[in-house]
């Protein structure tokens, strides 16, 4: 935990060498202070000789858990749930705060109690209401830990078996404080139990933080399960709504030509979540085609359903002969009145094989672009607000006549990195840079794996769709 003096300065992770480092030295200490403990000769007489053994067996303790933690850190363990809140410069922290270790002696001859001023704060006694005899001690426990300190002490001493061991206690404030306790028997001249001292320690607030870093790593488990699990649910779902054609599609005409058509699904650099994008060719009952590609916000399950059902009412509506302007705006009307709210752009072509002509709508999307003869353009787009956007929004319609040869490519906003560096050209222009290389491809797929190689490695913030047609004779 950093100090208070630099609790506003934003945390810096550790080097991995450095904690390596202090791992080390945390277990030589321990190594040395365990060497001291072991060299102290103790007589049962020596009341300072059992205090120092005792603080060696806490250092010990101490040193422990300083390496568990140390662990963990290394490891890089989720933050708690909860905001830690450090103390202000000159804020005075409570006793308990303060106090973390007290001691007691217990005289099974005399019946006197002997504490520590420690230990009285840390049970919430005041010294003047004297200690509790050794009886007594289990009256502030928690009803469950009764027996158990029941236990440790009948076997310490009728056995001579040493404490170690954990209970929780209810102070008279009505705090609730974990305490670590170890303890043993002291033998008088004759062998017998004369009487037993003991080393509590506060551990409430390092039980406290161990409970919060398991609860936090369960937390991040589930977390990602679910979010494993929802990765899965949207790309199958992506994956049974997007055409099931892969590769390039073709559209015989007949005398008219064909229409050689081939798109690509473009996923998101870190491909975490799945997003709305889609993209769709097909061939209407009056002899034309159908071209769209659009993108709905957000990610995961929620966005791939809503593009399944905004696909589906588009192949609909399209089937029924419904223009590319009016389809918009029913589109608009199907996403207001959506249970989950989100806003969409799309584009939407309709192809008159017999006439070469184009119509085209578009909702707050990237123009199609029109490459003939070795350059490109993008066409002008007509009036059209996104999906979602306002209610009761018009969308216009427009045409293009197209010749043989001409190369048409849509595309989702999100083919482009979202921020571009200044010494780049914009992704419109580098798709009409790819005009000579477009004329050179065999097929409507090459010219899909042209575009793949410009911006397929790109660092993308979202997923996106391209799609290529080209006009036959």
């Amino acid at each position: 935990m950093p100090s208070h003096l630099f609790a506003d300065r934003p945390a810096q992770p550790p080097e991995p060498g450095s904690v390596d480092a202090l791992i080390s030295q945390t277990r030589r200490l321990r190594g040395e202070v365990d060497a001291v403990r072991r060299d102290t000769v103790v007589d049962d007489d020596d009341a300072q000789g059992r205090w120092q053994r005792a603080l060696c067996d806490l250092a010990v303790h101490h040193l422990d858990d300083l390496r568990e933690h140390l662990g963990q850190l290394k490891e890089g363990l989720p933050p708690a749930p909860e905001t830690v809140e450090y103390p202000q410069p000159g804020a005075e922290a409570g006793p308990e705060a303060q106090t973390r270790v007290g001691s007691a002696e217990w005289n099974l001859l005399t019946d006197e109690v002997s504490w520590s001023d420690e230990l009285f704060q840390i049970f919430g006694r005041s010294p003047e209401s004297g200690a509790p005899p050794l009886d007594e001690l289990g009256s502030t426990l928690f009803s469950e830990d009764q027996p158990l300190l029941t236990a440790w002490v009948t076997a310490c001493l009728v056995d001579g078996k040493p404490i170690d061991g954990e209970f929780r206690i209810v102070r008279a404030d009505g705090r609730v404080r974990t305490l670590h306790m170890r303890g043993e028997p002291v033998l008088d001249s004759d062998g017998c139990t004369a009487s037993m001292w003991a080393v509590l320690r506060d551990v409430s607030e390092l039980r406290r933080s161990q409970r919060a870093v398991r609860e936090s790593r369960d937390s991040l488990q589930r977390q990602r399960e679910i979010a494993q699990t929802e990765r899965r649910l949207a790309v199958e779902l992506q994956e049974a709504v997007l055409p099931p054609w892969r590769g390039s599609l073709r559209f015989p005409y007949g005398s008219a030509g064909t229409l050689d058509v081939a798109a690509h699904y473009l996923p998101s650099a870190t491909s975490a979540l799945i997003g709305g994008d889609w993209y769709d060719a097909l061939e209407l009952p009056d002899g034309g085609s159908m071209l769209t590609v659009g993108d709905l916000t957000g990610h995961g399950v929620s966005a791939t359903s809503g593009m399944a059902m905004m696909l589906g009412a588009l192949r609909g509506m399209a089937m029924a002969g419904i223009e590319p302007g009016p389809l918009m705006g029913w589109l608009n009307q199907l996403l207001e009145t959506s249970v989950q709210p989100a806003l969409g752009s799309a584009v939407c072509c309709r192809y008159d094989p017999a006439r070469r002509v184009l119509s085209w709508a578009q909702a707050g999307h990237p123009a199609p672009l029109l490459f003939r003869r070795g350059s490109g353009r993008a066409l002008l787009p007509p009036e059209g607000v996104l999906l979602g956007a306002t209610s009761g929004a018009s969308y216009g319609q427009a045409e293009e006549r197209l010749e043989v040869g001409d190369l048409l490519v849509l595309h989702t906003d999100g083919l482009t990195p979202r921020s571009i560096e200044f010494s780049r050209a914009d992704g419109t222009e580098r798709l009409l840079a790819l005009a000579p290389r477009f004329s050179a491809a065999g097929s409507a797929q090459e010219c899909v794996r042209i575009v793949i190689e410009e911006f397929g490695e790109s660092e993308r913030e979202d997923d996106a769709c391209v799609l290529v047609a080209r006009v036959g004779g």
